[in-house]
């Protein structure tokens, strides 16, 4: 994850847990030596025929048109034959006819960042002035829509929607969504002044659960209620990321989502003046790997430092995860989640294990299916749909 404004955002989030990283990166806008750098590093040591760059932030359109014409034309300068593909995340305030119009020309694929109609959205995604986005965010979406950009929508999901499955499910289906990515808000705060300055340290021993932060089993019944509604009424024609990956790990595929791999280490961030980082969440000194424009990308990700960080989420899981019956579909879920301890006394639970229990348990039925669909040349959406219904039924009445 590319972050070339770092931190800076023109929204103020309640939820955001990067706005606070300004504190450790204190530079506004990646500079043209770092942004050359990642690019040639970028293009030649990844192996394949396509390579995608994604930006995100803060709010990477901060940075204006100039910037992202520049990555495009350094792109074509170093792709030598390799396809490239950008993919941008946004919260769509900023677009306007011109962003429109250069993103559908370029491909790029953008990420729209709403969590429902407006009353849940508006609850926590505000500006700094404290006035909701909602309107703002339509606006962006419209441009969108109107130069024909292909989008998909990111939802949080937290406190004030996560009781809402079926408004935000009808929500995403109006506005033209055909991509959904779902993001559990697991919020905590440090109980005790960090060195660093920042204020929420991941695997802090102690820390207060925020009150906007999701409840497990709500995020459960959240993923489940969606499902239901896709697999009868949307499948083949909507994609969500959570199912896909149920999906692929129930064919014995390596999930495209580090949360549900057996170890991690590849979601890397590189941040505007050049430093990669661990992982996009774990964005603090410690995890500091070095910076680009004195050692490339890839002996960074080769560092031992890195190799231990990956290895360390089935190290530390603990035996009550190591004997779940949904462990191949979960694989401990984020690192960053598993602060509780197991029934036995164990450290190391992820604080949503109740919830994706409750929700690989109920799905584990229609995977095998769903393979068997996806082996056919020409599936029948409609066929499976009829058969999810009576599978539900029949469930129900039990």
């Amino acid at each position: 994850m590319i972050k070339p404004g770092g931190s800076q955002c023109n929204l103020d989030c309640t939820y955001c847990f990067y706005l606070e990283k300004e504190r450790l990166v204190q530079s506004r806008r990646m500079n043209d030596a770092v942004l050359e750098a990642l690019i040639r590093q970028r293009l030649q040591v990844t192996p394949g025929s396509e390579v995608e760059f994604t930006w995100q932030g803060g709010e990477p359109t901060l940075l204006g048109l100039d910037f992202f014409r520049k990555a495009v034309d350094l792109q074509k300068r170093y792709a030598n034959g390799v396809q490239v593909r950008n993919s941008i995340q946004t919260n769509g305030v900023l677009l306007d006819a011109a962003w429109g119009a250069f993103l559908a020309e370029h491909h790029f694929l953008v990420g729209l960042s709403i969590d429902g109609p407006q009353p849940l959205h508006d609850a926590y995604r505000v500006d700094r002035g404290g006035r909701p986005s909602f309107a703002r965010v339509m606006a962006g979406l419209k441009v969108l829509q109107d130069h024909g950009v292909e989008f998909n929508t990111l939802t949080v999901v937290h406190g004030a929607n996560s009781g809402h499955p079926d408004e935000v499910y009808d929500f995403l289906r109006e506005i033209g969504s055909l991509y959904w990515q779902f993001i559990p808000l697991v919020e905590r705060f440090s109980s005790q002044p960090q060195a660093s300055g920042l204020d929420r340290p991941v695997g802090a021993v102690e820390g207060q659960l925020s009150e906007r932060s999701v409840i497990a089993l709500d995020w459960g019944h959240f993923l489940w209620r969606v499902f239901e509604r896709w697999i009868t009424e949307d499948v083949g024609v909507v994609f969500v990321q959570h199912f896909e990956v149920a999906l692929q790990n129930f064919l014995g595929i390596t999930p495209s989502l580090c949360l549900f791999r057996e170890n991690c280490g590849e979601a890397v961030a590189l941040e505007n003046n050049g430093d990669l980082f661990s992982c996009d969440h774990y964005v603090y000194p410690e995890h500091r790997l070095g910076n680009i424009l004195h050692r490339s990308m890839q002996a960074l990700l080769r560092l031992p430092q890195q190799r231990y960080f990956g290895s360390q989420k089935s190290v530390t899981l603990p035996d009550y995860c190591r004997r779940c019956e949904v462990l191949r579909a979960c694989r401990g879920e984020c690192p960053k989640n598993r602060f509780l301890l197991t029934p036995d006394g164990e450290p190391g639970l992820n604080y949503l294990c109740q919830g994706y229990k409750l929700f690989f348990t109920r799905v584990q039925p229609f995977m095998a299916v769903l393979s068997e669909f996806l082996s056919q040349r020409q599936p029948d959406p409609k066929e499976l749909q009829k058969w999810a219904k009576e599978l539900l039924n029949t469930s129900a009445r039990n």
